[in-house]
C-alpha cells in the first residue's frame, strides 16, 4: 500500500482569491501547496483591461506573506466592450494567460458579463489568432432553465456554437459537474480542456439538500449535481486524460455572508483541497494519476513548464484542518468533504 507519494508542486487553474482584507487572509492558504493559480477576474469592479490586470497582480504579490513563493496567473473578465488590441496587448506582455466568459447574471459578481454574443466574436476571432484561450462559466442563466439543467443547455446553446463559430479557439470549460459535460468533453481536441473541484467530486445535492437540513456551506455555482453526475467526474479526473486537470474554484465568503437567507455561492477549499483530490484518487485506485491531473496537464495546456518543486503526500490516520480561516474580512468557513481525509500534504 503506498504511504506516500511526491509530485511536481501543483496549481490551481481556477481561483477566486477576492480582493483588500479578504485576499491577504486567504492567499496563504493557497500559496502553502500550490505554485501558480489563475486569479479569477470577478471583483467589483472586474478586471478587465491589461492595466487592471496588472495592479491586480501587484496587490496579489503585496498580500503575500514573506517567505511564500507564489505565481498568480492573470485574467481578463470578458465584457460586450472589451477591446480585442488590448487583450492582445496584454497577452503579449505575458501577464495574461486567459480571458474569461461570464454569462451575465450566473455567479458571484457577474453582473458585467455577456448578453448578447455577437458583440464580443470580434474578440474572440483576435483570440483564435494569438492562440488565448478562452475560459467560461458553462451555465446559462434563462429563467425557464431549471438550475440543474443550466450547464447541458449551455453546452447546446453557447458553447458547441462558440467552438464550431470560431475556428482555432481555445477553450476551457470551467468547474465540470455533470456526465453530459464530461462526455461533451471528451468529444473534444486537445484545444479544449475543463477543470474539476475539490467539492464536485466530494458531494452531490442530497448532501446540501437531503441530510440534516440545507447545507448552504454546500452551496455553490454550478451547483452541485447527482450521485451519477460525481461519479462521472471522479472518473474524469482520474482518468490520465489530459484534458481533465485541477481547478478548485475555491470561493471565499466571510461567515454572515454565506449562512443566511439569501446565502452566497461559493465553498471555500483552499485549506485543503490537495488532501481532498489525494483521497478521491486514492480511492479510485488511480494515486498514480494524481500527479498528470494536479501539476502537469494545466501548465501543458497553458503552455507554460512545469514546476521543479516538489510536494510530497503521506498517508496517516486522519488529517486535522480547521474548522474556519480568520480573516480581518470575517470568519471564512472550510469546506468539509463529507469523509476522512488521510493524505498530509508537506509542502
Amino acid at each position: 500500500m503506498t504511504q506516500s507519494l511526491t509530485i511536481r508542486r501543483p496549481d490551481d487553474w481556477h481561483l477566486h482569491l477576492r480582493d483588500g482584507a479578504m485576499m491577504q487572509g486567504v492567499l496563504p492558504e493557497t500559496a502553502r501547496h500550490f505554485a501558480r493559480a489563475i486569479a479569477m477576474p470577478n471583483l467589483v469592479p472586474p478586471v478587465v483591461t491589461g492595466a487592471d490586470a496588472a495592479a491586480y497582480r501587484d496587490r496579489i504579490l503585496a498580500a503575500l506573506p514573506e517567505g511564500m513563493v507564489f505565481e498568480p496567473q492573470m485574467v481578463l473578465y470578458l465584457t460586450e466592450d472589451t477591446d480585442p488590441t488590448d487583450v492582445a496587448a496584454a497577452h503579449a506582455s505575458g501577464l495574461v494567460k486567459a480571458v474569461k466568459l461570464y454569462p451575465a447574471g450566473a455567479t458571484t459578481n457577474s453582473a458585467s458579463g455577456v448578453r448578447d454574443f455577437d458583440k464580443v466574436r470580434g474578440v474572440l476571432e483576435k483570440m483564435a489568432e494569438i492562440g488565448l484561450p478562452l475560459s467560461f462559466h458553462g451555465e446559462v442563466v434563462d429563467d425557464d432553465v431549471d438550475i440543474f439543467d443550466r450547464e447541458a443547455v449551455f453546452i447546446d446553446r453557447i458553447l458547441d456554437p462558440i467552438l464550431r463559430g470560431v475556428s482555432g479557439l481555445r477553450l476551457v470549460m470551467e468547474h465540470l459537474t455533470t456526465r453530459r459535460a464530461v462526455e461533451y468533453a471528451m468529444e473534444q481536441d486537445d484545444g479544449f480542456a475543463t477543470t474539476i473541484t475539490a467539492h464536485h467530486l466530494a458531494i452531490t445535492r442530497n448532501d446540501m439538500l437531503a441530510k440534516g437540513g440545507i447545507r448552504p456551506d454546500y452551496y455553490c455555482m454550478p451547483v452541485v449535481k447527482t450521485a451519477d453526475d460525481r461519479a462521472a467526474l471522479r472518473a474524469a479526473a482520474t482518468s490520465g486524460d489530459a484534458r481533465f486537470f485541477l481547478g478548485t474554484d475555491s470561493a471565499p465568503h466571510a461567515v454572515p455572508a454565506k449562512f443566511n437567507a439569501a446565502g452566497s455561492a461559493g465553498c471555500f477549499t483552499a485549506t485543503n483541497a490537495l488532501s481532498i483530490y489525494a483521497q478521491v484518487f486514492d480511492d479510485a485506485g488511480a494515486l498514480d494519476k494524481l500527479e498528470g491531473f494536479a501539476s502537469l496537464y494545466g501548465p501543458a495546456f497553458y503552455r507554460l513548464p512545469v514546476n521543479e518543486e516538489t510536494v510530497t503526500l503521506t498517508k496517516t490516520d486522519t488529517v486535522a484542518y480547521p474548522d474556519k480561516i480568520e480573516t480581518d474580512a470575517g470568519p471564512v468557513t472550510v469546506f468539509d468533504p463529507g469523509f476522512p481525509l488521510h493524505w498530509r500534504v508537506d509542502a
